[in-house]
């Protein structure tokens, strides 16, 4: 279980899925003590946190643009967010401090606030949004952006089709559309050289690639599902051609009552019952792994 992973940083995950934690300061303060350089960038009330190898270097931009992850750490009041998204968290803390041991450059690794919505709230109010402004000010329009979200349960590694749904019929969107494939078909390059086994291609519920889709940035969303939920996830989408639409209406996660064919980890999500006896620790290696290859130099 999770007592026995390393103790940095997963000695306080269960401190930061306590009902008052201060999420921002137990992460800062694991940064602090793995000796990764951060920064915090403020927009609109909300506080990202910006991970990289040489945080202060002026010339890092003028190297080729860094694969970025992104992972959100606010959460639904209410919800201890183990899956959504203490995990994914706890999963880019511990590959950034394997980066850091093998020397890795060519990485950033965001801690996103603000992914989760509130009733009557637009795309544009997502901190991905303003992030995407960020990014695009910096000059890395042009980077893989990859948001792990909800990536502490299961077996089987779900790349989102999500966005790419969204745009297949829009006129005027070619551009994006070409960006979005060419970053689902990395994932996909990635997860066979890795031997994975259990890929599968589908929509799901958004995450940060909403906002940064919003403000013109190309994301691809990355989460994990148990294998039975991925097979009848599969299995529905070829069965019903609308249930793709019910998977990306931006209501869906928000709402208590999601229809019976969601995957039962998804139905606990934003929910009293996304606790941290729901994760499969033996399986976070997979993605720790996987988020390595990504930036690969």
């Amino acid at each position: 279980m999770i007592s026995e992973l390393s103790p940095l940083p997963w000695g306080r995950f269960m401190e930061f899925i306590s009902p008052n934690a201060n999420r921002f300061s137990i992460i800062t303060g694991l940064l602090e003590e793995a000796l990764l350089t951060f920064r915090v960038f403020e927009a609109d009330g909300n506080r990202h946190i910006i991970v990289s190898p040489e945080a202060d270097d002026k010339n890092y931009l003028n190297r080729p643009p860094p694969t970025i992850l992104v992972a959100h750490y606010d959460r639904v009041d209410g919800s201890p967010g183990a899956n959504d998204n203490s995990a994914g968290v706890f999963l880019l803390l511990e590959t950034g401090l394997r980066f850091k041991k093998a020397g890795n450059k060519n990485w950033i690794i965001i801690f996103s606030d603000k992914e989760e919505l509130k009733p009557g709230e637009g795309l544009n109010a997502q901190g991905a949004f303003a992030l995407a402004s960020m990014l695009k000010n910096l000059g890395m329009e042009n980077s893989r952006i990859f948001c792990f979200d909800a990536c502490g349960t299961g077996d089987t590694l779900v790349i989102s089709s999500t966005i790419e749904h969204l745009l297949k019929n829009e006129k005027g969107k070619e551009k994006q559309l070409k960006s979005i494939i060419d970053l689902r078909n990395y994932a996909l390059k990635i997860a066979r050289d890795l031997n994975m086994a259990k890929v599968i291609l589908a929509p799901t519920l958004f995450s940060d690639d909403a906002g940064f889709f919003m403000g013109g940035l190309a994301a691809q969303t990355i989460t994990m599902l148990p294998e039975a939920e991925s097979s009848q996830l599969a299995a529905q989408l070829r069965k019903n051609t609308r249930f793709a639409n019910s998977l990306i209406n931006a209501e869906l996660r928000r709402s208590n009552n999601k229809p019976a064919s969601i995957p039962q980890t998804w139905k606990s999500l934003n929910s009293p019952k996304d606790s941290h006896f729901r994760l499969t620790p033996k399986n976070f290696k997979t993605v720790v792994r996987f988020a390595q290859a990504l930036c690969r130099e």
